[in-house]
């Protein structure tokens, strides 16, 4: 008995240091969410000044809004002064540069939930057109149809959408990572995954008195941007229990509301799986 008590108190105390440290975690993802939104509000701010100034700037000059219609040295230095200010603009949002001698080389560091994750470097030419000269990109991302919907008329625009495409690829690749690393008990056989990560494939077992069913999970994330899938189906065997059935249901609502690793955490601490 005595034996059994001081299991029980050794369980309780190990529940009680996961839930203390669940609750540092939650605080800590508060603090830098709450930080993220504050650098987003100062590099819109600085957004704001910096266009006005631009403005302010091409009238005092007696320029047209237009840059092409200058002589070429210039248009050099009206992108020389907009590739300045944009550096500084977007310095707070994970998105760095230098100029160089040809141009700009940008810097996209991507992170998810405050995990920093890859970076990635684009060098620009600027000299007559603005033309990408070199690249860490990967293939599978849209490079080129952003490129020419933004380049030449926003360059901002254009380091923006990218960095959007580029975080959600981490963010979707890290869950299928983390989901392999922490849950490959729970899952059978092999997660299936594209290039893009914006389609996975696995199967993970849920048990019914001693019995064991298996769930075929099917998440497309049809916004390129977006890190959570926009179609999400569940599926067990037609023997299963029905309260299987209304449980997929449940764990379909979870896959779309909360980062996938998070989902199985979730109904796996609640002794579902």
């Amino acid at each position: 008995v005595f034996a059994y008590l001081e299991m029980l108190e050794l369980q309780a105390h190990e529940a009680a240091v996961k839930q203390e440290e669940k609750l540092l975690q939650e605080e800590k993802l508060a603090r830098l969410k709450a930080r993220v939104e504050e650098l987003r509000l100062q590099r819109d701010e600085l957004q704001a000044k910096v266009d006005l100034q631009e403005k302010r700037q091409l009238e005092k000059e007696g320029a047209t809004s237009n840059p092409a219609q200058l002589n070429p040295q210039a248009v050099l230095q009206w992108k020389i002064k907009s590739l300045q200010a944009m550096l500084q603009v977007f310095y707070l949002t994970g998105i760095g540069g230098k100029l160089t001698r040809q141009g700009v080389c940008f810097c996209i560091s991507t992170a998810y939930e405050g995990t920093y994750l890859d970076s990635y470097y684009l060098d620009l030419l600027t000299k007559s057109e603005v033309r990408i000269y070199r690249h860490s990109v990967p293939t599978f991302i849209p490079l080129k149809q952003i490129a020419k919907q933004y380049l030449q008329t926003d360059i901002r625009r254009f380091l923006s959408v990218l960095s959007d495409h580029l975080n959600a690829y981490v963010g979707r690749r890290y869950q299928a990572d983390q989901l392999q690393e922490h849950f490959s008990d729970q899952i059978k056989g092999t997660l299936q995954r594209n290039s893009l990560c914006n389609l996975l494939v696995f199967n993970y077992n849920m048990s019914s008195k001693s019995k064991t069913f298996p769930f075929n999970v099917r998440l497309l994330y049809g916004d390129p941007c977006c890190s959570l899938p926009t179609e999400v189906i569940v599926s067990c065997k037609s023997d299963a229990p029905s309260s299987l059935t209304e449980t997929a249901t449940a764990h379909s609502d979870l896959f779309r509301r909360m980062p996938l690793h998070k989902a199985f955490r979730s109904f796996s601490s609640a002794g579902e799986t």
